[in-house]
């Protein structure tokens, strides 16, 4: 691990393309202070830079995972049908301090509709 003499920061591998090959430098992500790694025959070999993908680790539920029924129900009357069966789950979506809110989303109509506590 090498660290930059301007800044101070750590000093991350980038492979940098030149016309006639790839070569491995080391950059400063603060300041762009760039400087060439040692050659293969000195520093250990590098086996891969690996970038994240955040992307890649969003689910998306779509509309047959909606319908699995996973979540617990409890018996509460809905205000669009009437019925007496209803998926329940709970959101802090007010400060830490208040109560959580329930929200409910009826198994024959699937209207969703909460109650704060």
């Amino acid at each position: 691990m090498e660290f930059c003499p301007k800044c101070e920061s750590r000093l991350v591998p980038k492979k940098e393309k030149t016309v006639k090959k790839i070569s491995l430098i080391l950059v400063c992500l603060k300041c762009g202070y760039k400087k060439q790694a040692l050659s293969n025959k000195v520093a250990p070999k590098v086996a891969k830079i690996i970038q994240p993908h955040p992307q890649k680790l969003v689910a998306v539920i779509g509309r047959e995972e909606q319908k699995l029924r996973t979540l617990p129900t409890i018996k509460i009357e809905c205000p669009r049908c009437g019925n007496n069966l209803a998926y329940v789950w709970q959101v802090q979506t007010r400060g830490a301090d208040e109560s959580s809110t329930q929200f409910f989303r009826c198994t024959k109509c699937g209207y969703t509709f909460r109650e704060y506590s």
